[in-house]
């Protein structure tokens, strides 16, 4: 199957006639020009459909991740998140300039950030598991994130150091609220959770369900399942945890969720979301 075809507009660095400058030859545009590379300095940052807190949030940056910036419109910056390559408006106040490369990812669910190598201490951030940091000093069982605060150090992974088992990763979201758009601990939807567990094990993952679908892996059938396999519906996508068995972020449940292949299939299908169009194996 074909991957993500270059028209994807969710991934095309482009608007109103102005586009990024590498995209010369490729986008027809009236001017192209060289973007900004910022990063996220919130927890979270909603990345949206348009310049409004109103319209609908398509994913979210990070703590620490990149952010090329083509254009501000007003309160909105226009770009394109460099891990995902995913396009949209992220507020302006949510975004940094662009500081040393990161030394670590946080390889904990979630962990605080204090203000001080004391976890009595004031807490600055809570920060979700694959949000970038660049450590610049270490005291005890502390060490301090540029523009973030001390974070205890066994909640950190140097960059290159990473998870083995996507589906251990997803399952320590268990119970997380259902966020359409979501891709940090405290909610997220079903592709970023396949995401996360991905990116944690050092892998690169596309946002989208029916990206992952076309991205990812290779065919496997359903009777020949087994743990780490990725099984997708249209506009759904669950990760196995044994031959039988579902971990996935939904809104039937509203939460990330543990069960059965089996009953899922026959309540998905008589919810009118039809039959799974595919399995992918994405580990050897």
């Amino acid at each position: 199957m074909a991957t993500t075809a270059p028209q994807d507009r969710r991934l095309i660095l482009e608007r109103d006639g102005l586009a990024a400058v590498g995209l010369e030859g490729q986008v027809a545009a009236n001017r192209y020009i060289a973007v900004q590379a910022l990063q996220c300095a919130r927890a979270a940052a909603g990345l949206h459909a348009g310049p409004d807190e109103a319209s609908e949030q398509t994913s979210q940056l990070l703590f620490g991740e990149a952010f090329d910036v083509l254009d501000v419109e007003g309160a909105w910056a226009f770009g394109q998140a460099r891990r995902d390559r995913y396009v949209g408006y992220v507020r302006t106040e949510a975004l940094s300039a662009f500081t040393d490369l990161p030394t670590h990812w946080v390889s904990a669910l979630r962990t605080y950030a204090f203000a001080a190598p004391n976890l009595k201490s004031p807490i600055r951030a809570m920060l979700s598991m694959n949000a970038l940091v660049t450590v610049d000093a270490e005291d005890g069982r502390f060490v301090h994130a540029v523009g973030a605060g001390w974070i205890f150090q066994g909640h950190l992974s140097p960059i290159g150091v990473c998870a083995e088992d996507p589906a251990a990763v997803a399952l320590q979201y268990l119970g997380a609220p259902y966020q359409w758009g979501g891709r940090e601990s405290l909610g997220l939807d079903c592709s970023a959770l396949v995401q996360n567990a991905l990116n944690a094990c050092g892998l690169t993952c596309p946002r989208d369900s029916d990206q992952q679908f076309a991205e990812l892996g290779r065919p496997v059938e359903t009777e020949d399942l087994a743990r780490n396999d990725l099984v997708f519906w249209k506009g759904h996508v669950a990760v196995m945890v044994d031959g039988e068995r579902m971990v996935h972020a939904n809104g039937h449940f509203m939460n990330v969720t543990l069960e059965p292949l089996a009953p899922a299939i026959a309540r998905i299908a008589a919810a009118g979301a039809g039959q799974p169009i595919g399995c992918r194996r994405i580990l050897p």
